[in-house]
C-alpha cells in the first residue's frame, strides 16, 4: 500500500523559512476540530482536547490501515488557533483570556462517515472526556503570512513582531485568527529546538 506524507507534498505550508516572512496562500483543508479556553500549560480542557484529537487521527488512519481502504498516510501534527475573549489583538501575556480551536489536518480521502466510525470506536474503548467537542469540518485560511519560529513558545513575540512589521510594510491588515502549527514534541524535544510554524491571515489595507 502507498503511504503520503502531506507534510511534505504542502512543504511550502508546514516548512516555511525561518528567516524571513512569506505570502502563502492557504486552501481549504478537512480537520479535527476542538474548542476550548485557557492557559494551555494549565488548563485541564487544553489537555483533554490534546488527547482525543490524536486518539481520533490515529484511530482513522490505522482503522483505514486495517481495512485496507485508501492510501496509508502520516498522521499530521497539531495546530492552533488563538484568540482573545475580549475580542482585542492576541496578547502572548494574557493566557487565561485565551480562546483556542486546537486541530488536525485530514487527508482529502477521509470523509465524515470514517469519522463518526472512528469516534464511535473511540468512545467504546476508553470515551475520553472531550470526544463530544470534536467535530469534523472544512477551514479555508486563504492569503495568509508565514515564518518558522525556533525556540520557546513563550519567547514567539518577537517572530511575531516580525510578521506583522512584514504585514504593514506589504500593505496587508491582519484578519482572522493567530495560527500556529506544533511539529515538535514538548515532552521530548528540548525548548530552545521546538518548531513552531507562525501564520497570519492577512486581506489588503
Amino acid at each position: 500500500m502507498s503511504k503520503i506524507d502531506l507534510k511534505k507534498e504542502l512543504r511550502h505550508l508546514y516548512v516555511p523559512s525561518t528567516k524571513e516572512v512569506v505570502l502563502v496562500d492557504v486552501p481549504q483543508m478537512n480537520f479535527l476540530m476542538v474548542d476550548g479556553r485557557g492557559d494551555p500549560n494549565t488548563a485541564q480542557e487544553f489537555q483533554d482536547a490534546m488527547e482525543v484529537l490524536y486518539g481520533l487521527a490515529y484511530g482513522i488512519k490505522f482503522g483505514l490501515k486495517k481495512k485496507g481502504l485508501g492510501p496509508d498516510y502520516s498522521v499530521m501534527p497539531s495546530e492552533g488557533l488563538w484568540w482573545m475573549a475580549s475580542g482585542g489583538e492576541f496578547d502572548l501575556e494574557i493566557k487565561d483570556e485565551w480562546l483556542w480551536t486546537l486541530m488536525i489536518m485530514q487527508p482529502d480521502h477521509i470523509t465524515k462517515e470514517m469519522f463518526d466510525q472512528a469516534k464511535a470506536e473511540l468512545k467504546a474503548k476508553k470515551n475520553p472526556l472531550a470526544l463530544n467537542k470534536v467535530r469534523f469540518e472544512p477551514f479555508h485560511e486563504g492569503l495568509s503570512v508565514q515564518i518558522m519560529h525556533i525556540g520557546p513558545y513563550a519567547e514567539e513575540k518577537p517572530t511575531i513582531e516580525k510578521m506583522h512589521i512584514f504585514i504593514k510594510e506589504q500593505d496587508y491588515r491582519p484578519r482572522g485568527r493567530h495560527h500556529e502549527i506544533y511539529l515538535g514534541d514538548p515532552r521530548r524535544t528540548p525548548p530552545e529546538r521546538l518548531k513552531t510554524v507562525l501564520r497570519q491571515p492577512v486581506e489588503k489595507a
